[in-house]
């Protein structure tokens, strides 16, 4: 099985995704999860949340929407 990498920004916490990484790390044993201080979307990071899924970004309006896309990228 492949194990998938889920990439954070700290500055995307503001739309609750540490809640997101909390989840993947509890729950996910087939995932790598990762935070880092910037990943270079800031544009996109001050305006909704977003992870880097196998480095594809992927954004959506809640946090709840972007856990599902990680969900379903990964199961």
């Amino acid at each position: 099985m492949t194990k998938h990498n889920i990439k954070f920004c700290e500055n995307n916490f503001q739309y609750e995704t540490d809640k997101i990484v909390k989840i993947l790390e509890d729950d996910f044993s087939d995932v790598e999860v990762e935070v880092s201080s910037c990943l270079g979307y800031c544009g996109d990071c001050a305006t909704s949340p977003f992870a880097l899924i196998d480095d594809v970004f992927v954004n959506t309006d809640t946090q709840e929407e972007l856990l599902e896309e990680i969900k379903s990228y990964i199961e």
